[in-house]
């Protein structure tokens, strides 16, 4: 009898330790199948490529156009207003001069901007006139970077 309890104690041990090794094959294998763990301190944060639409650059220029020709009081923008239209669902956002007091108005100088470019085009009547030189001047300048009102 006490031959027949160590033998089936034998085999019940045996079992045991054969699902416990089958237990740990299996805890290791998902273990390996698990995502490794990053710190918070060395994950990425999951950010979407910002999309350049040109709103950045155009308020950035209305800006400066708005300080350095109007605010300023400078003598030769003197009859012209600024008119921002940066809020633009075609991705043209741009700035208008108009006249004085007359936001309505056709235009007189048109300064557009285009999603994706740099480039930055203008165009109006007051380009045909004395006035070129010193609009396409600033307008250079602030589109490289410049905040400057005069040369």
């Amino acid at each position: 009898m006490v031959g027949t309890v160590g033998l089936l104690l034998g085999v019940f041990g045996a079992a045991l330790g054969s699902v416990a090794a089958l237990i740990g094959l299996m805890l290791a294998f998902l273990a390996s199948c698990a995502s490794p763990v990053v710190p918070p301190s060395v994950q990425k944060p999951i950010s979407t490529p910002k999309v350049d639409t040109g709103l950045d650059r155009m308020e950035r220029l209305a800006l400066t156009a708005n300080r350095c020709w109007i605010k300023s009081r400078d003598p030769a923008f003197n009859g012209y207003s600024l008119a921002p239209e940066l809020s633009s669902f075609s991705g043209r956002p741009r700035f208008l001069l108009v006249p004085k007091g007359r936001m309505e108005a056709r235009p007189l100088l048109v300064v557009e901007g285009r999603a994706g470019s740099a480039d930055v085009e203008t165009y109006g009547p007051l380009l045909d006139t004395s006035m070129r030189s010193r609009l396409e001047g600033d307008l250079a300048r602030w589109k490289a970077g410049s905040g400057e009102c005069s040369a």
